[in-house]
């Protein structure tokens, strides 16, 4: 296996938070995880993009909503009592992904990581494959999560949310 060139190699082992959807595992580095909480209701965003289910307040933060199934093509549900949202850090922002459930922490020395180019180039979503025992783990790249339109779009949505809200 090749090394996972960039910041996943930073240091000799790399912490991820393994998560599920659906049946597919998937993980986030450790570093760009704020918390996990409890999905609650989460008030809708008029002219964010495709991926964006809304918005929730966090101890008086408003964080925008995303929806890592829309961006892989997983068929979408609605979010249940039983659903965990993950509060990360991605490109400057912070938002809330909702998963299925945290399944824990798993420590991977970084030369274990397969990097996705090597596997399917051009998956931008995606920055590596952890191979388990008990099968694969798609490392999340969170930088990579929204577009630059997308980005626009949701501050834009934010900004009008941030004004009704005052």
């Amino acid at each position: 296996m090749k090394r996972v060139e960039g910041d996943i190699c930073a240091s000799t082992n790399v912490m991820l938070l393994v998560f599920r959807l659906g049946e597919q595992r998937y993980a986030l580095r450790l570093d760009a995880v704020e918390r996990i909480v409890r999905a609650v209701e989460v008030t809708p965003l008029p002219g964010a993009p495709a991926m964006v289910l809304g918005a929730i307040d966090v101890q008086g933060w408003v964080l925008p909503v995303l929806s890592i199934r829309q961006r892989f093509g997983l068929p979408q549900r609605e979010i249940g009592p039983g659903d965990q949202f993950v509060l990360a850090s991605t490109g400057g922002r912070s938002v809330a992904l909702v998963i299925d459930e945290a399944q824990g922490l798993i420590e991977q020395p970084a030369g274990g990581i397969v990097s996705s180019a090597q596997i399917v180039p051009g998956v931008g979503q995606i920055q590596g494959v952890v191979k388990l025992e008990d099968g694969l783990v798609l490392i999340h790249d969170l930088e990579k999560l929204l577009s630059l339109d997308e980005a626009s779009a949701l501050d834009k949505a934010m900004g009008q949310e941030a004004a009704h809200g005052t």
